[in-house]
């Protein structure tokens, strides 16, 4: 945890930067445990997934949590801090819900509509300035999702709509992290899988199924990955504006191919090829593009 903490930076360009870096690695991570949830699913509950992920995550983070104890004692914002707990367990639930009824590719095709809502509400909710320029980077990005993904025309189907709001509570929840970028790490990410424990407490005794040793550890393992993933995108949030980090979530597309050729054997089409170029490119040109505003914007105090 020290580790995230001591990620400190002396100017808004230095902090951009390092938040583009903490996301970046937070979607690949994110992506290596979405594959690893699709695999588990198809034998197990999403509440037996959602309980037994979290249990493993809080037991790697119970001796963090014992030794920053204190900082739960200092909460800003409760009731903020409770929507932000209900919209993560609720984003999360449904996309592995989703990923039952629906083609991964169409639940990430949703899922990666979200840079779209953060764009559109961080002006109002966060009152952070978006230019057209980024505009026009997130809106080419997600094309190249489209192109790349083709989803399929099952998008009025309940499952899509369970889809869509996932994204939608994904969106809301990056700026309410980014609003509550006070609130020490621990205590964002304990949070957090505390109420993926709860609501898979109560699911998983529907459709039980007793686990092998080996499905245990597999479990474990994805616990493990997504403290590492939250831990990294909760430090980004409190590093850089959420309209300047969230949209390079656009590069799971890139991580679903390569775990999908490597696991899988599928081979990615023309078409996925030619979406991954156009949402790279985008990609690129937002960093070259917080590059240059952070040489000409003035400096500002650095987030704790």
């Amino acid at each position: 945890m020290s580790l995230f903490a001591k990620i400190s930076t002396y100017d808004e360009r230095s902090a951009r930067l390092a938040g583009i870096g903490l996301m970046l690695l937070s979607i690949f991570m994110f992506s290596f445990g979405d594959a690893l949830g699709k695999f588990m699913v198809a034998t197990y509950s999403v509440g037996q997934l959602l309980w037994l992920r979290a249990c493993a995550a809080l037991l790697v983070l119970l001796p963090v949590i014992w030794k920053q104890r204190a900082e739960f004692n200092r909460i800003e914002r409760p009731w903020l801090q409770l929507l932000r707990v209900t919209l993560s367990t609720l984003e999360v639930a449904a996309f592995f819900l989703a990923t039952v009824y629906l083609p991964l590719a169409d639940v990430i095709t949703y899922y990666l509509a979200s840079p779209i809502f953060v764009t559109a509400l961080s002006g109002i909710v966060l009152g952070e300035r978006v230019g057209w320029r980024r505009w026009t980077a997130i809106l080419i990005g997600f094309c190249g999702v489209l192109i790349a993904l083709r989803p399929s025309t099952q998008t009025v189907s309940w499952p899509a709509m369970i889809a869509l709001g996932g994204s939608l509570s994904f969106a809301l929840l990056m700026l309410i992290t980014r609003s509550l970028r006070n609130t020490p790490d621990i205590v964002l990410t304990t949070s957090q899988f505390g109420g993926t424990f709860l609501l898979g407490a109560l699911m998983s005794p529907i459709g039980w199924v007793t686990p092998t040793l080996g499905s245990l550890g597999l479990f474990a393992a994805a616990g493990v990955i997504s403290v590492v993933a939250l831990l990294c995108i909760n430090r980004s949030l409190k590093l850089a504006p959420a309209s300047v980090v969230v949209p390079y979530q656009y590069s799971m597309i890139v991580w679903a191919v390569i775990f999908g050729f490597v696991v899988w054997g599928d081979v990615p089409s023309v078409s996925t090829l030619i979406g991954a170029a156009i949402i790279i490119g985008a990609g690129i040109y937002i960093f070259m593009r917080e590059q240059k505003l952070g040489r000409e914007e003035a400096v500002v105090n650095p987030p704790a």
